[in-house]
């Protein structure tokens, strides 16, 4: 079985490998030596470095207290999530799931060897306890594919204790920058490896200043120059419609990628962020079919459709059941009757389950993974259209005013309608109608500035006060049969009514609040 383990540390490097007397750093009382361990590691990735793109390492190490397969995922800078698994000759199937994303039907193999040897010190407070790891590394590279060469370095490494402040590590640099060592110029040891055993590359390159290794290819496949002469800046700023609209994609694209792992991990919110992000996709392509040509984006539409389905079963059963554990939680005990409690945590942990286990094969199906590259090569040689060149001040302002007027006829057609289970699936659909308009709002917010940042913002609430209306509808027909089993089971349905009456009651108060709200929003929407 895989662990994880935060990782939060700092890398150095030195004219002078000697470390500087460090119980001078405040808060180190004494510092111990724990000798010096051999380690060697080897490390994977697809031949076109999709692994080292996105800052993700994968390797297999022998020597010192932790061999096995590691990994590593990036959190924040200095800060990565290793996930380890028992040695073996061969990649650990969990971890393979784990960069499936990344890797597709890629093959992994050996691209680099390091072997380091480290010397270690343990900095430790006036109570023996372990504060921070510092080690001094001297690396050997070897680049095992083409016709790499090899490279040597020292450098410092400083590991945050488990459960460490990261503000000592401040106190520690502030010390070794006093001694002349400097912060490194390279993220990882794999970055500066593969700068420095590129064919034809000096050993002493200094550049590999990025997260994942130079000259590497981007997380996915790598992206074409887009058809139209109209292109962002060199620093990446869009500039026309069509820029904006594709860095709207791109930035969904890296999240359904970036997520997979998390939600195979079953890390909590992941389903839902992954959710939200074909949901965008879809939206996108939707209002902004005057961009890109719907020809192309229909079909990706209908698989994104299909994997958002995929996620709801997961996603929807974990709301109903946060909202209905809390609601039960609010019950004075007298209007509990029966093993409720019980039978609500057994009921979501099966449709958890099942839900998660289904998801499972989702992620690993040919249809999921051959989505993923179909959206890599959209965004490669993206199908635009005339108006993709169009100032986006206009193009844009245009496709979410087009969006917020839909939204409107769904609105007015539900206040219209009596309460009931025809106004209910009219609200659920002005709740879907909102999202989209809000996700155009968002699209355009990089160009347009403070009026689609305002329409986010009227958009969220509205979709909040329609969610809480759509979940109340749902909690009432899953409290049916709950109540239904409670009863055929021979307890008390009485805890089951109590709820339901609280449901229906929060969806009239969302209903009665929806006039007033619709008519400030739709009277002062910047659109």
């Amino acid at each position: 079985m895989a662990d994880t383990k935060r990782e939060i540390e700092r890398k150095y490097e030195s004219d002078d490998a000697a470390l500087p007397d460090l119980t001078r750093v405040r808060g180190v009382a004494s510092v111990r030596d724990r000798g010096v361990t051999h380690l060697d590691a080897t490390y994977h990735d697809t031949a076109d470095l999709r692994l080292a793109a996105s800052s993700v390492t994968l390797r297999r190490r022998t020597g010192g207290a932790d061999a096995g397969w590691h990994l590593k995922f990036p959190v924040a800078p200095g800060v990565r999530d290793e996930i380890r698994a028992p040695l073996s000759d061969t990649l650990p199937d969990e971890l393979a799931a784990l960069i499936r994303s990344r890797v597709r039907d890629r093959d992994v193999r050996p691209v680099v060897r390091l072997r380091s040897d480290r010397d270690v010190r343990h900095l430790l407070d006036d109570q023996d306890r372990l504060l921070a790891e510092v080690s001094v590394d001297t690396v050997h590279a070897e680049r095992l594919t083409g016709e790499g060469g090899e490279a040597r370095w020292t450098e410092i490494e400083v590991e945050l204790a488990d459960d460490g402040d990261p503000d000592f590590l401040d106190q520690v640099e502030k010390r070794l920058r006093k001694a002349g060592v400097r912060p490194s110029a390279s993220a990882s040891k794999l970055a500066r490896a593969l700068a420095e055993t590129e064919p034809g590359t000096e050993s002493a390159s200094k550049s590999s200043a990025h997260e994942g290794a130079p000259g590497a290819p981007p997380a996915t496949a790598p992206e074409a120059a887009p058809r139209h002469k109209h292109r962002p800046r060199p620093d990446g700023t869009p500039v026309t419609a069509g820029d904006h609209v594709l860095a709207y994609v791109r930035a969904q694209r890296d999240a359904l990628v970036e997520l997979d792992p998390a939600v195979r991990q079953d890390v909590p919110d992941a389903v839902h962020r992954m959710r939200v992000a074909t949901r965008r996709l879809r939206s996108t392509f939707r209002s902004f079919r005057s961009v890109l040509d719907r020809t192309v984006t229909d079909p990706v539409s209908a698989d994104l459709k299909w994997l958002a389905t995929e996620l709801g079963a997961d996603r929807d059963q974990e709301v109903l059941a946060e909202r209905l554990t809390q609601a039960l939680g609010r019950l004075p005990a007298d209007q509990v009757n029966g093993p409720v409690a019980e039978r609500l945590a057994a009921w979501s942990e099966a449709r958890h389950h099942g839900a998660h286990h289904q998801l499972l094969a989702v992620l690993d199906s040919r249809r999921h993974l051959r989505l993923l590259d179909t959206l890599d090569a959209l965004l490669a040689d993206p199908p635009l259209r005339k108006k993709a060149a169009a100032r986006p001040d206009k193009a844009l302002a245009k496709a979410v005013a087009k969006d917020f007027g839909k939204l409107s006829r769904l609105v007015e057609h539900a206040l219209e309608l009596p309460p009931g289970t025809e106004r209910d699936t009219a609200l659920h659909e002005a709740r879907k109608k909102t999202k989209r308009t809000r996700y155009a709002a968002e699209t355009a917010a990089p160009a347009l500035g403070g009026p689609a940042e305002e329409a986010v913002r009227d958009m969220k609430a509205l979709q909040g006060l329609l969610g809480d209306h759509q979940d109340s509808v749902m909690a009432r027909r899953t409290l049916r049969e709950l109540a239904a089993v409670a009863h055929a089971a021979g307890e008390s349905d009485f805890t089951y009514g109590v709820l339901h009456a609280g449901e229906a009651h929060r969806a009239r108060a969302a209903e009665e609040a929806l006039p007033e709200a619709w008519r400030s929003i739709s009277r002062e929407f910047p659109f």
